[in-house]
């Protein structure tokens, strides 16, 4: 019974259950407690007290996804945001043309002010700790191309005003900004695509680089006087010769200008061999690496579908792979099914923290992944 309440007292006065205020691992604590076959207290209760560790900082920390497809959302949405833990997300907006994308961010906005005691419009990294303390999910507004701008300058003010925060330059294929990448060519940001990056920095609008191509990519993280975000990407080292994956030397320009990298959740991307080399411990290896690379207050988490997952959603071979057969190039590397099990479901990232505390992240570095660095890009970024 002493040595019992020995270990009880070590383990709490090193705050394992308290996140945030220990700079230790609670698997690193749980493994410097000294048990044995005579002890009242099993290995396994302490890795029960581990585990409620976890859900505790979870629950405590502020979540946020770097990119949640958000079509078609619906009471089932909310029933798996209710379920996931997360503080905010950046919403991708259908564009298409500007009459269009105008049109999807009122719908996105009308949805936000039908639910005021679950969802709240972020236009500031207020409106996220907002989020957080009144139990409600932020929502970001922004896209994934450029089409919507239609070669004008001012449309950026127009969709700012109609609360845009976020935008990527290019989607796969080249437009007048630069090239994306699956693009043949390998050309960066054109005369245009400069001007564009200039008004999005005077307006406070996140520069996204995730689907841009090599040189597209090197050119927005150098001409950007503001910190720019890839907010759902994965490493080349750990995926070579993926279009999407971003390079070490593009990790580090990108973190040396304080930008942030948001892992990708989708399965394929991740790793060439799903359900047998690539899993949920081969996406934290994502993460490791692009901490290694780029430190540890510039990687975040992203998912690149709804929050269900896309099991959830309906996804089948039928109506998801055969027609990405036809839209992506071969070198996407197309998948069925797409999917990490783990990460397919509304908790994802409680699955995450499980596995960054047991590789030794302290409580505060994990928490930072989950959300924190996300705070502080968009404070550095966002004017409004």
């Amino acid at each position: 019974m002493d040595t019992q309440r020995r270990n009880l007292a070590k383990l709490l006065s090193l705050g394992a259950l308290f996140p945030g205020q220990a700079a230790y691992s609670l698997n690193t604590i749980l493994e410097s407690i000294d048990t044995d076959s005579n002890s009242d207290i099993s290995k396994q209760l302490l890795q029960d007290l581990g585990k409620k560790g976890i859900e505790k900082l979870f629950k405590k920390a502020v979540v946020y996804d770097g990119l949640i497809i958000s079509r078609n959302w619906d009471e089932n949405s909310f029933q798996a945001l209710a379920k996931s833990g997360y503080t905010g997300f950046n919403a991708s907006v259908d564009s298409g043309n500007l009459k269009k994308a105008l049109k999807n961010l009122n719908h996105w906005q009308q949805i936000i002010k039908d639910n005021p005691d679950r969802l709240l419009l972020t236009k500031s990294t207020n409106d996220i700790i907002t989020a957080k303390k009144e139990d409600k999910v932020a929502v970001m507004l922004g896209f994934q191309s450029s089409r919507m701008l239609e070669q004008s300058i001012e449309n950026l003010d127009t969709l700012y005003e109609a609360g845009m925060r976020w935008m990527q330059l290019t989607y796969n294929s080249r437009n007048f900004i630069g090239d994306g990448s699956t693009e043949r060519t390998n050309a960066g940001l054109s005369d245009y695509g400069l001007e564009v990056v200039e008004r999005m920095n005077e307006l406070g609008i996140i520069i996204d680089l995730s689907h841009c191509g090599k040189q597209t990519t090197n050119d927005g993280i150098a001409f950007s006087k503001s910190p720019v975000s890839i907010n759902h990407s994965m490493c080349e080292a750990l995926h070579k010769n993926h279009p999407r994956s971003k390079t070490d030397e593009q990790i580090r320009a990108m973190a040396d200008k304080g930008g942030i990298i948001g892992i990708i959740c989708l399965g394929y991307m991740i790793g060439p061999n799903l359900g047998t080399d690539t899993t949920l411990e081969t996406y934290v290896d994502h993460i490791d690496h692009a901490v290694k690379i780029g430190g540890i207050d510039n990687v975040g988490v992203a998912a690149d579908f709804a929050v269900q997952g896309l099991e959830a959603t309906g996804a089948t071979r039928e109506n998801w792979y055969v027609p990405r057969l036809t839209r992506f190039k071969p070198s996407y590397k197309v998948q069925w099914p797409p999917w990490i099990p783990e990460l397919d479901k509304p908790d994802r990232y409680l699955q995450v923290a499980k596995i960054l505390d047991k590789r030794g992240y302290s409580t505060g570095d994990i928490e930072k992944i989950l959300g924190q660095n996300w705070i502080r890009f968009n404070k550095e970024v966002l004017k409004s």
